[in-house]
């Protein structure tokens, strides 16, 4: 699947404004002209970037780089032709850093510890771009869980958003965090709340960059299969 590109940043004020890795990441990248790719203001740039470079080193997470890595990453970001020898750059450069992936995904959940919607959206993102090769691999999945540990998805938790990807026995009721053993009326007043938890509206009102509207969509429609799937078995109306 395709997700919107995002908007477009000044490295060094950018990296200044960030701090840690991140802020080290956008400083190293300025100078070049790098149009549409990050966001404008702080908060989103550190979306933006972070998932840019959780990309980029889980690319190598199996100690394997190679050439079709950038485009996979436009095969799910829609990046324009004429914009990928800069996406090349950031995407290069963040697997060459110093920095592990852990110190990216620390920082991320220290920027955004009092949204969980947008710590959420970006393992999403991560999640899409590990399917790009239409595949998700054992060491991917390693990758992904943790990282969701240092953005604070352990367990259940967890679960819910990889039941958006993987299937397993059981997804429709993962994917809305419920018990298979849920009463009816449990099982609505769920699928009601994660609507409207997730709604595009409320990401739109935190100024995110496009990536994560299209990523809310994606999961209010994952939410919506899964209510479906129990409403049919149960025969709910």
């Amino acid at each position: 699947m395709a997700i919107g590109y995002v908007g477009l940043i000044s490295g060094t004020g950018a990296g200044l404004a960030l701090g840690g890795p991140l802020g080290a990441l956008v400083g190293a990248l300025a100078g070049h002209a790098l149009d549409r790719l990050l966001a404008p203001a702080p908060r989103p740039a550190a979306f933006s970037i972070g998932l840019i470079a959780l990309s980029a080193k889980m690319a190598k997470a199996d100690g394997v780089v190679v050439p079709l890595e950038v485009a996979a990453f436009q095969e799910v970001f829609e990046i324009p032709p004429e914009e990928l020898d800069g996406v090349a750059r950031v995407f290069n450069l963040a697997k060459q850093d110093t920095a592990g992936f852990e110190a990216y995904a620390r920082q991320i959940g220290t920027l955004f510890a009092d949204e969980p919607e947008t710590r959420e959206d970006l393992l999403d993102a991560l999640f899409h771009v590990a399917k790009a090769d239409h595949a998700l691999h054992e060491d991917e999945l390693v990758f992904l869980q943790e990282v969701a540990r240092l953005l604070g998805f352990e367990g259940a938790a967890y679960e819910r958003i990889e039941a958006r990807h993987v299937r397993r026995p059981g997804d429709p009721y993962a994917v809305l965090d419920l018990d298979p053993t849920a009463s009816d009326g449990e099982v609505k007043t769920r699928w009601r709340a994660l609507v409207g938890e997730h709604h595009p509206d409320r990401l739109v009102a935190r100024g995110l960059p496009p990536v994560a509207i299209k990523l809310a969509n994606d999961r209010v429609a994952a939410v919506n299969v899964a209510y479906g799937l129990i409403a049919r078995q149960r025969g709910l109306t």
